[in-house]
């Protein structure tokens, strides 16, 4: 069957958020896809979504992810305007996706992964050391939260909720001493003036999926199948085949700081994870090595034995 390519008269729908980094996302994803078919940028539109995650009263207000609904706060309404086909894929930060997409939905095309290390942001420091006893640090990410504490234990963790730039501008109002984002979005947005220190994955493994964009269609859409297919980074997909895995078997919900990260060299892939208590007193590590296509397995038997060596009452919490 031939491929009918969108035209400026009827332009494939690319769904986002509207921030700056999502939105440079998804003008990626329209280039690569303008680059492999030969299409002009007008064949493609990109239609902004508000999510609920993105609510300003929610961001100013520092409100933390875990009281608003965890997993799917970034992605609901994008799904449900897919499902209405109001628009014809979605473009995500793959480290804000479910393990589990809702029915007739398909997450399975990833760009080319950017750089997986978390950044330590300050105008006048350069990494956790650096940081004065009972610093003020700024994040809303539960595993940074858990992994900081766990390291330095004197450290004021607040809540640190908002976009690249909320965040940056909270940092300069004095709310704290240091906040982090990830490398990949800093990158992304070309931001060289941010005081950004890239910090080692061995001192702060980062969020599973972090630095990949994921393309989402309906299960139907062939077309978009087969254009996805063409931007398609097998590799990435690899990799995170292993590290969702370890998600999906551990805990798909933002509930519980989890840390995770797979790479790829020759033909073994090294997978790494990390489970932690909310209040950091307790972390439980492990690093494996398989075959690539034993990826999956892989993040499954590890997830089985962070799980086991968690003993009862590690996840107490979540009672």
């Amino acid at each position: 069957m031939t491929l009918t390519l969108p035209t400026p008269a009827s332009p494939l729908k690319i769904g986002t958020r509207g921030s700056p980094l999502a939105l440079a996302q998804a003008y990626e994803t329209r280039e690569r896809l303008g680059k492999a078919f030969d299409l002009p940028e007008d064949a493609f539109e990109i239609v902004v979504i508000k999510t609920t995650g993105d609510n300003r009263a929610m961001i100013d207000a520092d409100r933390p992810l875990k009281e608003i609904g965890n997993k799917g706060l970034f992605t609901k309404e994008i799904e449900e305007a897919m499902l209405r086909g109001d628009i014809d894929i979605a473009v995500h930060s793959t480290k804000d996706m479910p393990v589990e997409q809702p029915r007739g939905l398909i997450l399975d095309t990833f760009l080319p992964r950017e750089d997986v290390r978390d950044a330590f942001i300050s105008p006048s420091l350069s990494s956790i050391r650096d940081l004065a006893q009972g610093a003020v640090v700024g994040t809303s990410s539960l595993r940074r939260r858990a992994q900081l504490l766990n390291r330095r234990p004197d450290l004021n963790v607040v809540e640190f909720r908002g976009n690249v730039q909320t965040r940056l501008k909270k940092l300069a109002d004095g709310v704290a001493d240091c906040t982090f984002l990830a490398m990949a979005g800093i990158r992304r947005l070309n931001m060289e003036d941010v005081p950004a220190t890239a910090i080692a994955a061995e001192d702060m493994l980062p969020a599973i999926a972090q630095g990949t964009i994921g393309i989402e269609r309906r299960g139907d859409d062939s077309r978009a199948a087969e254009m996805l297919e063409a931007i398609h980074h097998a590799e990435t997909a690899q990799r995170l085949a292993a590290e969702r895995a370890l998600l999906a078997a551990l805990d798909g919900s933002c509930e519980t700081p989890i840390a995770g990260l797979a790479e790829i060299k020759g033909d073994q892939l090294r997978l790494r994870g990390e489970v932690l208590r909310p209040d950091g007193s307790k972390s439980i590590s492990e690093d494996t090595s398989g075959s690539i296509a034993d990826g999956p397995e892989i993040g499954r038997a590890m997830a089985e034995s962070l799980l086991k060596q968690s003993g009862p009452g590690f996840f107490d919490w979540k009672k």
